[in-house]
């Protein structure tokens, strides 16, 4: 596994950063509010301030970014970066973590408390935000829904400029991996239409409250300047690289044969499209699964 920053991080001594929340802090946090972290929701809370502060750095944010941040949980990193940024809007999907946030935040850093804004609502439906357009997402992604509610925020947002997320380390494999490479699939490509990307790190279990049986990773994307160039509408081009590794051991011949219509009609596709038929989807790049939705076999006019 190659990574910017190959050392796993565990948890530090007791932080003396006390906007911070400890170990300790989060545990009573929890018990005070009756939060019992839930498998269903992903809910891994991070406990050490010294990961907080090493993801807010990695995610290279401005003291004049608009931050949004997906499920914050009891507050760890909401904090982190309130420390570094101009305002950060956290969107949290639990009814009872959504309601104390806030109290945290204005406990804790009650200078920043007008600079925090909470949306109770579940990511994959938030289409606006409060106040100014954010300029970056950070968040510690639920492994669950991890590469769905990121591909939403950065089609729905198009202001991110620069996203930081931790997932589990295979997902962040997977995002990060170039063609050619064994896990390179949907999410990469899907990925690479929105930035460039690329793993900035590995995250120890340990740093996690309860611990998750699975590794972490630290994914950076930073937003292309344009799209790749293309005719073809992001949602045709999505619709080919999702055929394409809907049977990924088959050639793109046979594989995009239902999306063209037939495997003749996908391998004429190709052909103008300047891709050999026998090749395989993982082989390919974004700019070449744009080039055969460009491609796409009309249908023929009904008699």
């Amino acid at each position: 596994m190659s990574t910017t920053d190959p050392e796993s991080v565990e948890p530090s001594a007791a932080s003396n950063d006390s906007a911070l929340l400890s170990p300790a802090d989060v545990r009573e946090l929890a018990g005070r509010l009756g939060v019992r972290p839930t498998k269903q929701r992903g809910q891994n809370f991070v406990i050490d301030a010294n990961t907080v502060r090493r993801i807010v750095r990695a995610a290279e944010v401005r003291p004049d970014d608009v931050v949004v941040e997906v499920g914050p949980g009891l507050g760890s990193l909401t904090l982190g970066l309130l420390e570094a940024v101009d305002r950060v809007t956290a969107i949290e999907i639990d009814p009872l973590l959504a309601e104390h946030l806030p109290t945290t935040v204005a406990a804790r850093m009650p200078a920043k408390a007008d600079r925090f804004a909470l949306v109770h609502a579940d990511a994959m439906t938030v289409t606006e935000l409060p106040g100014p357009a954010p300029t970056a997402l950070v968040a510690n992604l639920p492994y669950n829904v991890a590469v769905p509610v990121l591909l939403h925020m950065l089609e729905r947002f198009p202001t991110i400029e620069r996203t930081l997320v931790m997932v589990q380390s295979e997902v962040a494999d997977r995002l990060a991996a170039q063609p050619g490479n064994k896990v390179y699939g949907v999410p990469s490509v899907k990925a690479q239409w929105y930035a460039r990307v690329k793993r900035a790190g590995a995250i120890g279990r340990n740093v996690f409250w309860p611990a998750p049986n699975v590794d972490s990773g630290l994914v950076s994307l930073v937003r292309r300047d344009e799209p790749p160039k293309t005719t073809a509408a992001r949602t045709e081009v999505f619709a080919v690289v999702d055929a394409a590794f809907a049977q990924r051991r088959k050639t793109l011949r046979a594989a995009l044969a239902g999306w063209a219509g037939s495997a003749a009609a996908a391998e004429t596709a190709l052909t103008a499209a300047g891709i050999d038929h026998r090749l395989r989807g993982e082989a390919l790049t974004v700019e070449q699964f744009a080039a055969i939705a460009e491609h796409k076999p009309q249908p023929s006019p009904q008699s």
